[in-house]
């Protein structure tokens, strides 16, 4: 959710001055663009992952603040609400055994966290929406104590003037249509990002490429079946985030006004036109203002932290959203692709990581990118089909025309990951781990997803009811979570 802010509410001054320091904090990063020296000799990349924490009972459990006491890591922060919680991974670089000694290292961190967090009655669950969440959850005192979460609760029903209305209907009919008072639900959308760091000049050919391959990602990795015990989207978590953090009433949504959680509407050529585009068509949220002068700071040949330019880029919700930071003294710009859910274990995260870096390389450098051969309507289009269907998805592929998702990432995804971590220098140990456990994925067509459907229809073919089918499988899913082995492999009852 970012950096913690200093006020829960802000005067139209405030605002006023923050869209003025925002404006020039994008004139300097234009300027900054042409003439200044960006860090990208020695690419790394970073991984942040969201969790959930329920009780013994398969339920949430509000207590992230006791949990995050106790686990005294501070690689593992606060979330937007009370059962949530974030790991942030340092970053490194991807080539040799790299990602093996990540696993290690990242199974050994969640294993010690969740030891402490079952010392104050919680389990660690890394899944993309967990399933046993329910209206009547949201009902106390949810939301997590961090000035952010506030103010961006209340700065999105102020821009609204009205309640948040979720409408979401899956493929046998169930349905969610509720309205909402409060940003809530968002918190149920747990995610994993990956990070890229990257030279400017190479920026929009990433950010094309990572929006290309978004749809796949989501297919392959889908894990988000429930919401409000209903059945809904292979990865309901797209269409609930994009609801949950809608600033516009209906007649904006009419007038096609952009929503803040935003695929975009078109390849770019810069990463200025990302961060211009927010600017220009995202009213602020959290209007913090800092005394920085950022154009005396960078004629002075320091540079700027671009604070307000930052935070309001926090506040667009790109699927690919552009990052501009500073590490020991240095800009860099880095891709964050935001579009994974989290889970079902570390083999898989990974697994997905390798998949999304090796892909990337190779499209961002063809030589006719995919891009130019597809129009972003047909891009956007494939990224709802994989959201709704899954890894039963069909989508429209350059060379293929329309093809199951599955059969692209065998046929054309997958060696081309190959290629890509090959040429990143990423050892054959770890090729022939993370990308096989993707071609177990599309070969077997068992993703997250799929066993919590055919999970959940076991115990509801055996007389439970909906409400207890959730809670059995979410406790089978925590069991094989631990074990750490990949999704596909995982016994269906």
């Amino acid at each position: 959710m970012g950096a913690e802010v200093n006020a829960q509410s802000y005067t139209r001054e405030q605002r006023q001055r923050y869209r003025e320091k925002v404006r020039q904090n994008l004139d300097v990063f234009e300027r900054m663009l042409t003439t200044s020296s960006f860090e990208f000799d020695k690419p790394m990349t970073g991984l942040e992952i969201e969790l959930n924490l329920v009780d013994d009972h398969q339920q949430p459990h509000f207590h992230n603040a006791e949990v995050l006491e106790a686990i005294a890591d501070p690689g593992y922060q606060t979330e937007l609400a009370r059962y949530n919680i974030e790991l942030n991974v340092p970053p490194r670089p991807l080539p040799g055994d790299s990602a093996l000694e990540l696993e290690v290292d990242l199974r050994a961190s969640l294993n010690a966290a969740d030891a402490a967090a079952k010392r104050v009655g919680s389990t660690i669950v890394a899944i993309g929406i967990l399933p046993t969440i329910m209206p009547e959850h949201y009902e106390g005192d949810w939301i997590s104590r961090n000035n952010r979460y506030t103010a961006l609760n209340d700065s999105i029903f102020l821009a609204r003037g009205e309640d948040v209305y979720l409408d979401i209907e899956g493929p046998t009919g169930e349905r969610v249509a509720t309205y909402c008072d409060s940003i809530a639900p968002e918190s149920a959308c747990t995610s994993v990002q990956l990070h890229l760091q990257v030279a400017p000049h190479e920026f929009a050919n990433h950010w094309n490429a990572a929006q290309a391959m978004s749809s796949v990602q989501l297919a392959l990795a889908a894990n988000s079946p429930y919401f409000f015990g209903k059945r809904l989207h292979a990865e309901t978590r797209i269409e609930l985030f994009t609801q949950a953090t809608d600033t516009r009433p209906v007649e904006l949504k009419n007038q096609g006004v952009r929503p803040r959680v935003f695929f975009g509407e078109r390849w770019i050529t810069s990463i200025f036109d990302l961060f211009e585009e927010n600017v220009r068509y995202f009213p602020t949220l959290l209007a913090e203002v800092t005394d920085e002068d950022p154009m005396a700071k960078l004629e002075a040949g320091i540079a700027p932290e671009l604070a307000e330019l930052r935070l309001h880029n926090g506040t667009v919700y790109r699927w690919n959203r552009p990052i501009y930071d500073i590490v020991g003294g240095t800009p860099h710009l880095r891709v964050e692709n935001r579009v994974l859910p989290a889970g079902p274990t570390i083999a898989d995260v990974l697994a997905n990581a390798a998949f999304y870096y090796g892909a990337i390389r190779v499209l961002a450098s063809a030589d006719r990118p995919v891009w130019t051969k597809m129009s972003f309507a047909a891009c956007e289009e494939n990224f709802r089909r994989a959201a709704r269907d899954g890894i039963e998805a069909r989508v429209y592929w350059p060379g293929f025309g329309e093809v199951s998702a599955d059969e692209l990432v065998l046929r054309h995804l997958l060696p081309m990951a190959h290629e890509g971590l090959k040429a990143w220098g990423v050892s054959d140990a770890v090729r022939e781990r993370y990308l096989g456990i993707i071609e177990g994925r599309a070969t077997t067509g068992l993703n997250g997803s799929e066993w919590q459907t055919r999970t959940v229809a076991h115990f509801e073919a055996e007389g439970h009811d909906r409400r207890e089918a959730l809670r059995l499988m979410v406790e089978r899913y925590a069991h094989h979570m631990s074990g750490n082995e990949p999704v596909h492999t995982w016994p269906v009852p």
